[in-house]
């Protein structure tokens, strides 16, 4: 007789609270603590009970369950989930003067008391994949992956089978407890990495070896192909780990060494007895050392430390430039290194005319990844290396970063090695090269250049951009080959009948090309304006200009000094904008993507109140209270202004400490000039 038959349906429901309580326990010390108390042959088959007794009772049947982790047919196609924060990533630092500057760069911005208050908090940095955990009273709600940033992929079902995130918060083994906490939270929103032990890595590995099948080239690779599977059963099969790292939620937390310590007694796995704390930069870089040493000791990849300020209002009030905090940076080993030789060294143009060398390599294994390419940079990189080609090299490469020449060995040549001699015109073109003065790079200037078109095509459709699902350069390359199209324009006029010709399209496959390419017709400013391709306006920029200017209209027709006053628009940029938008060609080409039906979603700038509507702030000098940047941001969200430049319409010149040579040119305009004080007041 079965158990189930002799009970009643309230003592079934208490068995199975007791089954997953006890199940849950198992997981959390073979899992999150590395201690077995039962062994797996144990939890397998108290999780078979568990789940024939769900079978019979469905209505007992709980998100949260352990049974839970795997469940559902594939799915066919992720969705998209907005984070609350954007998802940044980390400057890179390569060696003490690095972190030395970075710590000069981040005291400017804070008062005398707060850079005493600067201490480190330093984790190894995982070679993995950065996720965002949604709890919704204290269960497992939703799971994404960085994405661009703002906008990842829903993939919580393939989170759901890794046993070291929690479906359900826990406060059996809270120890570290803070003022205001409660429990469960009402939402809780966590930052966690993906990662491949190399141990798995390698059984995986001899697998794929067994059935003919090609190997992963790192656990990284492995990592985010697993979780970016449709099928969850394919996730599970890996056998993947989980660390988190940060509470995006407010719980109280004042530092983020208490954030590992919460995540910990909350039931997530996290770093913390590879992690501390550190008072200075000395005791950073004896940490960086012992595990530079030591790295190769732990069971998974690491490439560097993640080193932290730790009092996270000092962290917030640091801000952020581009998409990388302040506040953090990533602390990395050396390259990984290897020799090789240098067959040739070719030049390559971007899209917007630069010309870069890269050097062809002989063949050779970095970190489990085969490079056949180095990037030289530059001219004057060539001349100091003194690479020749035919010179054996040593090659350096950290994680993603496109591999470099590290140094040459002249001591292995044997007279068979040949001097490069740097391009006088685009190998392309034809076009004589160009570089302008205090320029290292040089530039072709022809731009109807055929490499900086197909160049330029790419970055169109590139995911930042119009974001064109199924069509990649080798696609393009096939239409521009056919003559199909002449410039991105042309991709919105495209019918399957014209596509089918050009080869290896099914009738299915070209039908859904085009809607897709259909479907991107609309499209936000900062996108549009990514996707033009205007020389140093990258994402952030784009973003500045949308947030500042509101319309494509407003920044097309804004002049050079209206440009400067916006967030990290230099004199550089501003000219590039401004040339930009008056040139007859772009002008024509973006006429030609109105005609073909795009539609540019104007993002009128928000503002909670309108108490600076219509009033303009030049702001110098350093402020005590908030950064530039923040001030900036304050004044844009009440409605106002910010320029760079003084004129007849500015109303305010805002002088903080050691103000600059624009206070001069106040008192001919008669501009008026507040003090911080006043500044913070008229804000509130």
């Amino acid at each position: 007789m079965c158990l189930d038959e002799v009970m009643t349906k309230q003592q079934v429901k208490q068995r199975i609270d007791k089954l997953k309580k006890l199940i849950e326990k198992y997981r959390y010390s073979r899992h999150v603590l590395d201690k077995e108390l039962a062994s797996i042959d144990v939890e397998d088959s108290l999780k078979k009970e568990l789940f024939d007794l769900e079978q019979k009772y469905p209505e007992f049947i709980t998100k949260d369950s352990p049974t839970q982790r795997v469940g559902g047919r594939p799915l066919e196609k992720f969705e998209k989930i907005k984070h609350p924060k954007p998802m940044l990533s980390f400057t890179d630092a390569f060696s003490r003067e690095d972190m030395e500057d970075w710590l000069v760069r981040i005291a400017k911005l804070l008062t005398q008391p707060e850079r005493q208050e600067i201490n480190f908090y330093c984790e190894p940095k995982l070679d993995g994949l950065a996720i965002e955990l949604t709890y919704e009273k204290g269960v497992f709600k939703a799971g994404s992956t960085r994405g661009d940033g703002l906008v990842g992929e829903g993939v919580t079902q393939n989170l759901k089978t890794i046993e070291s995130i929690p479906l359900k918060l826990s406060l059996d083994n809270f120890e570290f407890r803070i003022s205001n906490f409660e429990f469960p939270p009402t939402k809780l929103v966590v930052r966690a990495e993906v990662i491949i032990t190399k141990k798995i890595f390698a059984k995986v590995n001899q697998e794929q070896k067994k059935v003919g099948q090609p190997l992963f080239a790192n656990p990284r690779n492995l990592a985010a192909g697993s979780i970016r599977q449709l099928d969850p059963k394919i996730a599970q099969k890996r056998r993947l780990d989980s660390t988190a790292y940060s509470i995006v939620s407010d719980l109280g937390q004042k530092t983020h060494e208490e954030e590992h310590k919460i995540l910990h007694s909350l039931g997530f796995k996290t770093n913390n007895k590879h992690s501390r704390y550190c008072k200075d930069l000395e005791e950073v870089f004896e940490f960086y050392e012992f595990w530079q040493k030591n790295r190769d000791n732990l069971p998974y990849e690491i490439d560097g430390l993640v080193v932290m300020v730790n009092n996270n209002k000092i962290f917030k009030k640091l801000g952020v430039v581009g998409k990388a905090p302040r506040g953090a940076i990533a602390f990395k080993f050396p390259l990984k290194q290897a020799t090789t030789t240098v067959q040739d060294i070719k030049v390559q143009i971007g899209r917007t005319g630069a010309v870069t060398p890269i050097a062809v390599l002989s063949p050779i294994q970095i970190g489990g990844v085969t490079i056949t390419r180095a990037t030289l940079h530059n001219e004057a990189e060539i001349k100091r290396l003194g690479v020749k080609i035919g010179d054996t090299v040593v090659v350096g490469r950290a994680g993603d970063v496109i591999p470099d020449i590290v140094k040459v060995l002249p001591e292995l040549r044997i007279g068979r090695e040949k001097d490069f001699h740097f391009p006088k015109t685009c190998p392309h073109c034809q076009t004589k090269l160009r570089k302008a003065p205090g320029e290292a790079v040089w530039h072709c200037l022809n731009p109807i250049c055929f490499a900086q078109k197909k160049k330029r095509f790419y970055h169109f459709i590139s995911r930042p951009a119009f974001d064109i699902v199924g069509l990649g350069p080798k696609i393009v390359d096939r239409l521009i080959e056919a003559g199909l199209v002449s410039d991105p324009s042309d991709l919105f006029k495209l019918q399957e009948g014209d596509i089918l010709p050009i080869g290896r399209f099914a009738e299915k496959s070209a039908k859904n090309l085009i809607l897709a390419i259909q479907a991107k017709k609309k499209i936000t400013i900062p996108r549009f304006i990514f996707a033009l391709g205007i020389r140093n306006v990258g994402e952030e920029t784009a973003l500045d200009l949308t947030e500042h200017l509101g319309s494509l209209e407003a920044i097309r027709m804004a002049e050079k000094g209206d440009l400067e006053g916006i967030s990290d628009v230099g004199p550089v940029v501003a000219k590039s904008i401004y040339s930009w938008f008056r040139a007859k060609r772009n002008l024509a080409f973006l006429e030609k993507l109105k005609k073909s039906g795009v539609q540019i979603i104007s993002e009128k700038r928000k503002a909670k109140r309108a108490k600076l509507r219509g009033k303009t702030f030049v702001l110098t000098g350093g402020l005590e209270a908030m950064t530039r940047d923040e001030a900036k941001a304050k004044i844009r969200e009440l409605g106002g202004n910010v320029s760079g430049t003084i004129s007849k319409k500015t109303d305010y010149v805002v002088a903080g400490r050691e103000p600059g040579s624009k206070l001069n040119k106040t008192r001919k305009l008669g501009v008026k000039v507040i003090g911080e004080r006043k500044f913070i007041v008229m804000i509130k």
